[in-house]
């Protein structure tokens, strides 16, 4: 089942109500906070990258998020490669066929319940992922035929517990990464896709 909506100021009920599972024992505004003083006065990106993936997995890998990482597009925009993660090594580079690819190409945020439904459509590191959350991410710069920000890379968690994430985590994850500096927000608001 997939279910879409917006993320503005709030949640879409459209999205509120696609059966993921809750997340409130994830604390995203200590997250958030932590994220601000260990970002502070930092502008290379991937140094903020380093510091926010180890808290981010400082903070999420006991609430069953089981890796995270980001991805960054290559320079002629034809694969993504792995910049920063934590606990472990990942596949690199990547396809943008896979669900990297798809929340980079589509401006969006996707949920995956479970990534046993994508098929071929899903790059497996681990075998032991059930669930997948990505977060596109975006720079300052805008792009003169969208007339908005340029998506420069993604955010992506895995769980090995299927619908482990859910609209919570993707607004959590959003705020987390506007204090970090390594997104910015969009006018239209980020969209979601949940499979």
């Amino acid at each position: 089942m997939a279910a879409s909506g917006t993320f503005g100021t709030g949640v879409d009920e459209t999205v509120a109500d696609a059966g993921m599972a809750a997340t409130g024992q994830r604390d995203y505004a200590g997250l958030r906070a932590r994220l601000i003083e260990a970002t502070r006065g930092v502008a290379d990106r991937a140094e903020l990258m380093r510091r926010s993936v180890e808290l981010l997995w400082e903070t999420l890998g006991s609430a069953g998020v089981s890796w995270v990482g980001f991805y960054e597009i290559s320079a002629d925009g034809s694969e993504m490669t792995l910049a920063a993660r934590e606990p472990k090594p990942a596949c690199s580079p990547i396809g943008l066929h896979g669900v990297c690819g798809r929340a980079f190409t589509e401006r969006r945020a996707i949920v995956v319940g479970d990534v046993s439904s994508l098929g071929e459509g899903y790059i497996a590191c681990d075998p032991l992922d059930r669930s997948e959350l990505v977060l596109p991410l975006f720079a300052a710069e805008t792009s003169v035929e969208a007339g908005s920000p340029i998506a420069w890379g993604v955010l992506d968690l895995d769980s090995s517990e299927a619908d482990a994430f859910g609209p919570a985590d993707i607004v959590g994850l959003r705020d987390a990464m506007l204090a970090a500096g390594l997104t910015v927000a969009l006018p239209e608001g980020l969209s979601m896709l949940a499979i």
